[in-house]
């Protein structure tokens, strides 16, 4: 019995989207955005090195076909990304339609998403006055705070101050289908928040919004910082995946970062969560030498998307993809003969692009431990059919097998 390891580097892109025309930023359509083809031609004209210099430098990911992946999925060869491919490597296309963060990873793990999620308008207020006053009353506050589109630090910096005063929560959105709620884990409470955001959840769902966010903070006015007590309340998947797949025939799930969070605890057996991507590489490298036989080992490594990607910080997003791949080559060493380790992305967020949302792209397919060559241009479901199949198991789902 052998062991599988899926690991999604969240918004990692590779361009390519057909559909990208029908994705906007800032009002622009997203044709054209790629991720690591972007954050590659930065590098080799050196328009970006702050706290790094020279190309991209991914010898590991590159070995397993990172470059010839980008060139696939957009045609765009990426500078310092061209080593002789030693692992099997593609590209995949999603359909569900969405560029967030639940419907990668559902469709990633044999889902896709069949309804449209819904958006909070781009007004102030963002919120209509019945779901507003349902969080006044399970906050037991006379009002909130924020009711627009926002970035969670500033929203933070700015109202801060106000709702340690006040102690009216902060409740804002994104282009992505979420509720979010910041209060400060002191003064307004962690568990407090916690109960606010799980008690708020069942309505929003109940619309098609994707999460409700818990946003904690702490510190004093000018030196406000989010905390890891962040929480997400996900909308269950609509059927099972490959998580639930793999428990029904007895098999362990490791879910090590936002996974639980993303399937709302469905199909883990143990959940592995940290203060940042350097604890969860660190569960990463321990679950190679440690995680049972038969088992499936699911990790999301959100920082360069939340970090850098969103805040469009090209230097950050290349040095912490460079710091993952130099723990990759750990990673890979403590695998064992039979294990497959595949290495994908849940959706873009280049950069270099206009705006602050995710881009519309295509994501690489790397595989290590089935051979070596071209997978091709393939389905997200098609990731889970892959790894069910490696682990034997008698679910697929409705994608098709590459390995």
């Amino acid at each position: 019995m052998t062991r599988a390891f899926l690991i999604v580097l969240d918004s990692v892109g590779c361009g390519g989207a057909p559909d990208a025309d029908s994705f906007f930023n800032d009002g622009m359509p997203d044709t054209g955005s790629n991720t690591l083809g972007h954050i590659a031609e930065a590098f080799a004209e050196g328009r970006a090195e702050d706290g790094r210099s020279g190309p991209l430098h991914l010898p590991n990911l590159d070995r397993l076909g990172l470059g010839r992946a980008i060139a696939l999925a957009s045609g765009l060869r990426a500078p310092g990304l061209g080593a002789e491919p030693q692992g099997r490597w593609g590209a995949a296309t999603e359909v569900s339609r969405g560029k967030d963060t639940p419907s990668g990873h559902w469709e990633l793990a044999g889902v896709p998403v069949p309804w449209e999620w819904t958006y909070f308008p781009k007004t102030e207020p963002a919120f209509d006055a019945e779901l507003t006053a349902r969080v006044c009353e399970l906050a037991g506050t006379e009002g909130i705070l924020g009711n627009c589109h926002a970035s969670g630090v500033p929203i933070i910096e700015a109202l801060g101050e106000e709702h340690m005063r006040t102690g009216w929560p902060i409740c804002y959105t994104s282009a992505d289908s979420v509720f979010q709620i910041a209060a400060h884990e002191e003064s307004f409470g962690l568990d407090r928040l916690l109960k606010l955001c799980e008690d708020l959840a069942p309505l929003l769902h109940a619309r098609r919004v994707g999460r409700v966010i818990a946003r904690p903070f702490v510190g004093a006015p000018g030196a406000f910082k989010r905390t890891s007590n962040r929480h997400d309340y996900a909308m269950e998947p609509p059927a099972p995946a490959l998580m639930d797949w793999a428990q029904a025939e007895g098999r362990v799930v490791h879910a090590v970062g936002k996974i639980g969070d993303i399937f709302s605890q469905r199909g883990v057996s143990h959940l592995h969560k940290g203060k940042g991507d350097a604890d969860l590489i660190d569960h990463m490298l321990r679950l190679a030498d440690e995680a049972e036989e038969g088992s499936l080992t699911f990790v999301n490594l959100v920082e360069f998307d939340s970090l850098y990607g969103h805040r469009r910080d090209i230097s950050g997003y290349a040095s912490a993809l460079e710091t993952f791949d130099l723990a990759l080559g750990d990673f890979l060493s403590r695998l064992k003969p039979g294990d497959v380790a595949l290495f994908t992305a849940d959706h873009g967020n280049d950069p270099s692009w206009r705006g602050t949302d995710h881009t519309r792209e295509r994501v690489p397919v790397l595989v290590h431990g089935a051979g070596a060559g071209e997978i091709g241009l393939c389905a997200f479901v098609d990731v889970a059919a892959s790894l069910a199949t490696h682990l034997g198991l008698s679910e697929t789902g409705p994608g098709r097998s590459f390995l």
